[in-house]
């Protein structure tokens, strides 16, 4: 995900601060993401009012306010057990 400046807008910014103060200066920055892209207003509006102690609290709370549009493929995971019919890898023995 590309935060487009606002990972360094966050950085520069006087720390304690509000959700409030930071949708205030920094709100109608965009987000650009795999999928689509975010108002940066908008995500962090859906932590709801917190007071944030440094830059990484922010940080942290942004990467948390972004829905599946900041993923990649959906449900995707290389985890998952082989469909039937597709051959895994070979096991070993030690």
């Amino acid at each position: 995900m590309r935060l487009n400046r606002t990972g360094e807008l966050i950085d520069a910014h006087e720390f304690p601060a509000t959700t409030e103060e930071l949708i205030e200066a920094y709100g109608d920055q965009t987000i650009e993401l795999p999928n689509g892209s975010a108002r940066l207003g908008d995500v962090l509006a859906r932590a709801g009012s917190e007071t944030y102690t440094d830059a990484d609290d922010a940080r942290s709370a942004l990467h948390c306010g972004l829905g599946h549009e900041a993923i990649g493929r959906r449900y995707y995971s290389d985890r998952d057990a082989y469909a039937m019919g597709e051959d895994g890898p070979q096991q070993v023995s030690f």
